[in-house]
């Protein structure tokens, strides 16, 4: 499973209902995207949730590259970068993920951390695996991932929440629009 996230900074006076209309508008287009885990529709208001900016930020779920690659290439991915510009999309390779794909979440929380030099990458995983079920026994929760780029030696915590009380530390988005082709658990392959 690979996770995804491209993140287009707004200006601080935008007016983000014009990305609540669009998601409203669009959102259920990838509702049944072949290859596709989950796409949350997240965004962050400057002054909300402690955001010191306003952000356009999906995050996906690939259970297969195909469905990616026909994402990105296949014409969707094409309105963003002719609406905001191309923006660079980040890519890791899915550790761990407890929970079903959700019908639905208020909040999502993405955690970005470096993976130090010298440490052991079996202790790595290990550590995200259980930090990612730490997270999903939470009260509120409905899914938890850990993620690693390779390239970058970034590890990332993504998790969703019913509530607007995460207990997890990290950047905090409101969740627009959850597209969960077929409702299948996230590692059932597609």
């Amino acid at each position: 499973m690979h996770a995804m996230q491209y993140r287009i900074t707004l200006p601080a006076d935008y007016d983000m209902e014009i990305i609540r209309r669009r998601v409203a508008s669009k959102g259920h287009l990838l509702d049944d995207w072949q290859g596709l885990g989950l796409k949350a529709y997240l965004i962050r208001e400057r002054g909300v949730h402690g955001s010191p900016v306003n952000e356009y930020a999906p995050f996906y779920l690939w259970h297969t590259v195909a469905g990616m690659n026909a994402f990105l290439w296949g014409g969707p991915f094409q309105g963003i970068a002719d609406d905001f510009g191309r923006p660079s999309v980040r890519q890791w390779t899915v550790l761990a993920h407890v929970g079903a794909a959700p019908a639905r979440a208020r909040v999502a929380v993405l955690r970005r951390q470096q993976v130090p030099d010298g440490v052991q990458l079996t202790g790595l995983a290990a550590n995200a695996a259980r930090e990612t079920e730490r997270l999903a026994d939470e009260d509120g929760a409905v899914l938890a991932v850990a993620a690693v780029d390779t390239s970058r030696w970034e590890l990332i915590h993504f998790s969703l929440w019913e509530n607007d009380t995460p207990k997890a530390d990290g950047d905090v988005y409101e969740v627009l629009h959850l597209s969960v082709p077929g409702r299948l658990p996230l590692d059932a392959p597609a």
